[in-house]
């Protein structure tokens, strides 16, 4: 018999039979230190998401630091995600780019999205071409919009665009975590109180497992930002731990 989609999310058919029982990959079972409690997480069904760590977010060049952002924090999880990502990897645990990457012709922005980035309507927004490069703003597929060159995306690795702060609004995102059977989500990236956070809202609404992952993590929001980040993720979204305590687990 073949196997007909993506496992765990796969039937085994021939000419005469479908098997629809959809066996569990073998389970991974680890123990995780978190800030609340200490966590049994099964590999097997875990994911790593990390959200925005684009040019336009952390690069000098990119459209934070034209309006005149400090972007030093949004490079702060680089280092951190350099040692863990490829950890994950060899353990067969899936890594996703969640990414903004708009159409050219923005047609599903709405005006009170692009009024977060250009306020006064003559600056440089959505689509608009960055001073120093030309690269439009966010535009998928331009440098404004690529990962950071010091962070490895590798032909396993997932790559999802979205037009939003959550990852899951109007993407293919839960689609393809269903069918990859991972219900545990760790989260990285920028910024923590907005995109990272608004994704990893939506995630706990949808009945996922949230997993912050401090030093992998960062904002160029004000302190309190991150320290409201941290205590809304405990207290009502899922848990908080670092990349240590996780390369812990795994030896």
């Amino acid at each position: 018999m073949r196997s007909l989609g993506t496992p765990p999310n796969a039937w085994l058919v021939d000419a005469h039979n479908a098997d629809l029982t959809r066996p569990p990959l073998p389970p991974r079972p680890i123990s995780l230190k978190a800030d609340t409690k200490t966590l049994r997480v099964d590999l097997a069904k875990a994911a790593m998401l990390v959200i925005d760590m684009q040019n336009d977010f952390c690069h000098p060049d990119g459209w934070l630091a034209h309006i005149g952002v400090d972007v030093t924090p949004a490079r702060a999880p680089i280092g951190p995600l350099q040692g863990l990502l490829p950890v994950l990897r060899g353990l067969d645990v899936p890594i996703l780019w969640i990414n903004w990457g708009n159409r050219p012709d923005l047609l599903n922005i709405s005006a009170g999205l692009r009024h977060v980035y250009n306020s006064s309507g003559d600056g440089v927004g959505l689509g608009d071409p960055l001073p120093k490069n030309g690269a439009p703003v966010l535009q998928k597929d331009s440098w404004a919009a690529a990962v950071v060159d010091e962070l490895e995306q590798l032909p396993q690795d997932i790559k999802v665009d979205k037009y939003r702060m959550s990852g899951f609004w109007d993407t293919p995102l839960d689609s393809i975590l269903r069918n990859l059977g991972r219900t545990t989500l760790f989260f990285g990236g920028v910024n923590a109180d907005q995109c990272v956070m608004a994704t990893l809202q939506d995630a706990n609404f949808l009945g996922y497992d949230c997993i912050l992952v401090s030093d992998c993590t960062a904002t160029t929001s004000p302190e309190y930002c991150w320290q409201a980040t941290v205590y809304n993720v405990n207290q009502c979204f899922g848990f908080v731990t670092h990349s240590h305590a996780i390369l812990d687990a795994v030896k």
